[in-house]
């Protein structure tokens, strides 16, 4: 009988050394936590609001502009000056500064989409036509 317990305890220690050590590689290469996971991985980066913060009048811009891209624009061909295009503009100008000034930022790019030369840095589209790049400030 005590040999039965003393092979019983031997097969159940190298079992459970076996499974540390088979367990190790893993353990040792374990992601960091808590401040320390900052050194290895980096800072997280803040998360930018995908919606309007203007509820209500945002979030019918929001549909009407998807629908102008989604539908119209493909029809029409593109035809936009600027890089981002302008409804583009209009649409990320309403999330960052709200419906009202975005908008009217949206307006006044409106405006100023034309073939005139401005001051603005010029680069190539996919096609190589020259195209005045002016993003969201």
């Amino acid at each position: 009988m005590r040999s039965f317990f003393l092979i019983f305890k031997t097969s159940l220690l190298t079992s459970v050394l076996t499974s540390l050590l088979l367990s190790l590689p893993m353990i040792i290469q374990a992601e960091p936590w808590g401040k320390d996971a900052d050194l290895v991985n980096g800072p997280t980066p803040k998360k930018t609001s995908s919606k309007c913060p203007t509820p209500l009048f945002g979030r019918c811009a929001e549909v009407m502009i998807g629908f102008h891209q989604k539908v119209i624009s493909p029809a029409d061909g593109p035809r936009s000056n600027f890089i981002p295009c302008s409804s583009q503009y209009t649409l990320n100008a309403m999330r960052k500064y709200g419906f009202f000034c975005g908008f009217s930022m949206g307006c006044d790019r409106l405006m100023r989409e034309n073939k005139d030369p401005w001051i603005y840095r010029l680069t190539q589209d996919r096609e190589g036509n020259l195209i005045k790049y002016d993003p969201v400030p």
